[in-house]
């Protein structure tokens, strides 16, 4: 049996990464992160990838917003689990990154993801906020809660950041 199906297709581009490179270690962690939000500085690749529709910031707490597409589907017809956890890791850890004084760095220690509802079109505009938990000289602790359109939870996460001094520039 032959199924026939309709071709879709997706182009996308992308600002060059060293663009925020080059910010790194000159700004606070949340000068950075406003600079994304209000289009002073592109948006990372990986935002671009994934189509990121919006991004909020304030000292602590970072919002993001996505609208599900069919790229982001996996075989079950449902958002990639990878997908979620990408936008729960970005929301917790950018919060802490909002929280950081010029010259200091962060990475993912860990990212502890809960999946509570499938997500697909019907659901509506995502929306991802994370919050800083705690904060000590060499970790961070940040959870980061994502909610469909109509304000359900559908996933959450607790992430641990380690924090560490940038080389100088």
């Amino acid at each position: 049996m032959t199924q026939t199906q309709q071709a879709r297709t997706r182009t996308f581009s992308w600002s060059d990464p060293s663009i925020h490179a080059s910010h790194v270690g000159r700004s606070t962690g949340l000068e950075m992160l406003q600079a994304l939000a209000s289009g002073e500085l592109p948006a990372p690749p990986i935002m671009d990838l994934i189509d990121l529709a919006s991004l909020t910031v304030v000292e602590g707490s970072v919002t993001l917003q996505l609208d599900p597409q069919e790229f982001h589907y996996n075989p079950l017809g449902t958002m990639h689990g990878g997908v979620i956890s990408t936008l729960l890791d970005t929301a917790a850890a950018c919060s802490i990154h909002s929280t950081l004084p010029a010259g200091v760095g962060y990475t993912s220690l860990d990212l502890n993801v809960k999946f509570l509802r499938p997500i697909t079109l019907a659901s509506g505009r995502l929306t991802c906020t994370g919050s800083v938990l705690q904060s000590g000289r060499r970790t961070a602790l940040a959870e980061a809660r994502l909610t469909d359109a109509s304000g359900r939870l559908v996933a959450q996460a607790m992430s641990t950041c380690l924090l560490f001094p940038l080389p100088p520039a």
